[in-house]
């Protein structure tokens, strides 16, 4: 089997964090796995995570009506990202695997990582309106999220105050990773870790190296494909599926659930 190549994208401000125990513990994993390991540690880097026309060296093409979007697809297309920006996605071309590694702030990832989400995964490189989804850019990639919580499980359950946590995974999962073709594993969970004894904390650690003695090889999460929906009506869902589905008592994602009940982890848990 040829060397894999996984990519790193970590962000925490302090290396005595659980988080960097979590990084540290996959760098060394799948290193004595023979992966080549990079990391992007953007606190360390001082990454920049705000999107400005700064991104890009030269000449804008309508600097009266500035579109993100657009300018960077071009600047890419023509050599002209910033180097900080062609030295991430040098590094993401070159990854079979990408995994991001955070404390989850506000239901999210850090601002530092969304900032590299935005700047890095730019229009033409990650994806295109023809090229997302199933059809996406980097279908043959896969990427995961490994993250600690300040909550426990309990709180992130169907009835616990936070919310379902496929709920709040479905975003991250499906709207940047899957969106972008990524066959995205199951997360990676550490609940509050913060709250916990020293003897636990080494107890989840030990679970995780576990877990990375056959991550390679595991099954990811599933998606509804996009030729499942109907361009010329929007992009619903087509018809046929979706009579086919009407005496399931499930949706059939998170977020294509046609107001049924939303199918029960579906974002935690690969092969549901």
């Amino acid at each position: 089997m040829a060397m894999k190549k996984v990519l790193i994208v970590y962000a925490h401000q302090s290396a005595g964090s659980f988080t960097a125990a979590a990084k540290d513990a996959a760098v060394e994993v799948l290193m004595a796995q023979g992966c080549q390991v990079e990391v992007s540690d953007l606190y360390a880097m001082k990454f920049n995570p705000s999107a400005t026309a700064d991104d890009i060296t030269g000449e804008v093409k309508d600097a009266e009506h500035f579109h993100y979007g657009e300018e960077t697809m071009l600047a890419w297309k023509e050599g002209r990202l910033s180097a900080d920006l062609t030295e991430e996605q040098r590094k993401l071309s070159a990854a079979d695997v990408v995994l991001f590694q955070f404390p989850m702030y506000w239901f999210t990832v850090p601002a530092i990582m969304k900032g590299w989400i935005d700047r890095v995964l730019t229009m033409g490189f990650a994806y295109t309106s023809e090229q997302r989804y199933s059809q996406g850019i980097f279908k043959e990639k896969k990427a995961m999220l490994s993250f600690t919580t300040g909550s426990p499980e309990s709180m992130f359950s169907s009835n616990g105050i936070n919310g379902d946590i496929n709920i709040t995974l479905w975003p991250l999962q499906n709207g940047i990773l899957h969106y972008c073709g990524f066959q995205v594993l199951a997360p990676q969970i550490f609940w509050a870790p913060h709250h916990i004894s020293p003897e636990a904390r080494s107890t989840m650690l030990e679970a995780w190296r576990t877990r990375l003695q056959g991550l390679l090889g595991e099954m990811p999460l599933s998606f509804t494909p996009s030729d499942s929906f109907d361009c010329e009506r929007g992009f619903q869902l087509k018809e046929v599926i979706e009579e086919k589905h009407k005496s399931e008592d499930v949706g059939l994602t998170v977020g294509t659930h046609l107001g049924k009940r939303i199918p029960p982890n579906s974002q935690i848990k690969s092969g549901v």
